[in-house]
């Protein structure tokens, strides 16, 4: 176990209108210094797909990517206790102040990229904090075989219809 502490910071701006949060980065997108950077994670091709755009593959592009669709990216964790990327190893688990988010950008949505997220940001009172409760989304991690990619963009084909409404 190692304490992590986030610092990766969120990806959103005052057009925004979804947010998707993970957990917390795992260590190859500590490395990476960008979200969802493991390369065998889905999470780009899906959201590439669901747009019919190229998967972004810098981290200027991901940031871009996420703008130009009004999405803004974060963890529900500002830190915690985690063996590697086991997000079923998650203790003393502590908040991002999510509200800074929603004082900025009208969110319409908040959607958790797997159940661990859905998990803890109903857990630490994310919900009371921004002001929506959550949708849970399948994981997008590789450790997630049981989904397919088509599974995958089925189930996030959602966020689309919240990136374009107006709060």
């Amino acid at each position: 176990m190692s304490r992590i502490t986030h610092t990766i910071p969120p990806v959103y701006d005052e057009n925004s209108r979804v947010l998707m949060l993970g957990s917390m980065p795992s260590p190859a997108s500590r490395a990476a210094r960008f979200y969802y950077g493991h390369p065998r994670n889905r999470f780009w091709q899906v959201m590439a797909r669901l747009v019919n755009e190229p998967v972004p593959d810098t981290n200027a592009s991901k940031r871009d990517f996420c703008l130009r669709h009004r999405i803004a990216l974060w963890d529900v964790l500002s830190e915690c206790d985690i063996d590697g990327a086991s997000d079923a190893s998650i203790r003393n688990a502590k908040p991002n102040d999510l509200a800074s988010i929603v004082r900025t950008a009208p969110i319409s949505a908040v959607f958790c990229t797997g159940a661990k997220a859905f998990e803890l940001y109903g857990k630490l009172g994310c919900g009371d904090m921004c002001g929506h409760p959550a949708i849970k989304l399948p994981s997008t991690s590789p450790a997630n075989a049981a989904c397919s990619l088509d599974d995958l963009v089925e189930a996030y084909a959602q966020v689309l219809e919240f990136c374009d409404a107006e709060s």
